[in-house]
């Protein structure tokens, strides 16, 4: 799963203010009328009047950082799976519903891909802690039960962000079987 998004914006989708260092962001990733996936930035204290047109696959809330100077912004705009994970599993985010789903399925597809090794569950039971191979920087998912409909929410999220699996129209009727002739 790999595409390319917008860099975290520099002002409020919903006011236009610029985000100064510290405010606290609420970033969306919607899959558009136009079939397109956007990213939209806006202050917290102002999502409640975001009405974005289509579906969101997933919000989190970051504190707002500044790009430093001479940093690779291209770099920031490829969003594959690890780099998906890493942003909303970061502990400075606070998570939803829907983006704890794609965080918890995103934990288990990077575990089998050896990106992450689990490292047993937090003191109280509630969170699987996970360690970043590469960085070694550890995350605690919350725990959750992989049943059937978790995985059909998640198959909707990622339809979401990278779109219908090829070959499969949505309200196609299966063609009809021809019946044996004797």
């Amino acid at each position: 799963m790999e595409m390319n998004l917008q860099p975290l914006a520099t002002t409020c989708f919903v006011s236009g203010q610029p985000f100064v260092e510290g405010a606290r962001v609420a970033s969306y990733l919607v899959r558009a009328t136009t079939l397109e996936v956007v990213r939209y930035d806006v202050l917290e204290e102002q999502a409640g009047s975001f009405a974005p047109e289509g579906f969101v696959a997933c919000r989190w809330v970051q504190a707002y950082k500044p790009r430093r100077a001479g940093e690779n912004a291209d770099r920031a705009l490829k969003l594959n799976a690890e780099n998906l994970f890493l942003t909303l599993a970061d502990p400075t985010n606070e998570l939803n519903v829907e983006s704890t789903r794609l965080v918890q399925f995103l934990a288990l597809m990077l575990e089998r891909k050896k990106l992450l090794r689990p490292k047993g569950r937090n003191a109280d039971g509630t969170k699987n802690v996970y360690e970043h191979a590469r960085t070694k920087q550890r995350f605690e998912v919350p725990v959750g039960e992989l049943t059937p409909e978790f995985f059909v929410a998640v198959q909707e999220q990622l339809s979401v962000l990278v779109g219908a699996p090829k070959g499969k129209v949505a309200g196609a009727a299966p063609e009809p079987q021809a019946s044996p002739t004797a």
